[in-house]
């Protein structure tokens, strides 16, 4: 069975002051370097090689995923280029719009706490200015499509670090959830999860520990 690993990136400085981050590019954490390693040494604890990274272009899924490799032990491949490394916007977070940046207290202060709830946990309506989930999975289907499902038929063992939305629209394109279900579904930050193939069909997932 080969493998995709899906990583959110750790703890990120607006994730500890309880902001919308969105596209906005902000820096892991203490933490977040922390978790960052320790997600590494779970790869390397279960013997998970990866063969190919894709990642959203911002920071805070960039070093999580040079940290995490580093940190299973096949850093020479990550620095010297051997690794395929794939970066793309089409794998970024959700853009929160006009949320961006504000605390999520301050934000129902502003909007109301139902408008609010809506905008977070509805998956077809945006917030002002910004993306719904329903966005962000027409977003990443057709990327995953053209860019990580030929890797999975081939039996790559592959790692995807990215963001708590980008992620879950990649969790309804394989069909863990439906659109439906996807709301409740939390991904701890710096939390791998590992999908198991077989010639190219999902037969399992669970949380490396």
């Amino acid at each position: 069975m080969n493998k995709l690993v899906l990583l959110r990136h750790g703890q990120s400085q607006w994730n500890l002051e309880n902001r919308f981050t969105g596209w906005k590019d902000v820096p892991l954490t203490e933490k977040g370097i922390n978790e960052a390693n320790n997600a590494g040494l779970l790869l390397k604890k279960h013997k998970i090689t990866i063969d190919i990274v894709f990642s959203s272009v911002l920071q805070r899924a960039n070093r999580t995923a040079e940290i995490a490799l580093n940190a299973s032990g096949i850093e020479n491949l990550f620095k010297n280029g051997i690794l395929n490394y794939e970066k793309d916007e089409r794998l970024n977070e959700r853009n929160y719009g006009d949320l961006v940046g504000l605390n999520k207290a301050e934000t129902a202060n502003k909007f109301g706490e139902k408008q609010v709830h809506i905008w977070r946990r509805s998956y077809d309506t945006p917030p002002p200015n910004g993306e719904s989930l329903k966005d962000v999975v027409d977003r990443v289907s057709p990327y995953f499509t053209e860019k990580i499902e030929p890797e999975i038929t081939d039996g790559k063992n592959i790692l995807i670090a990215a963001h708590g939305n980008s992620l879950r629209a990649i969790m309804i394109k394989v069909g863990m959830y439906k659109p439906d279900e996807i709301s409740s579904i939390e991904l701890p930050t710096g939390s791998p999860l590992c999908l198991e193939y077989e010639d190219g069909d999902l037969k399992n997932h669970y949380y490396l520990d």
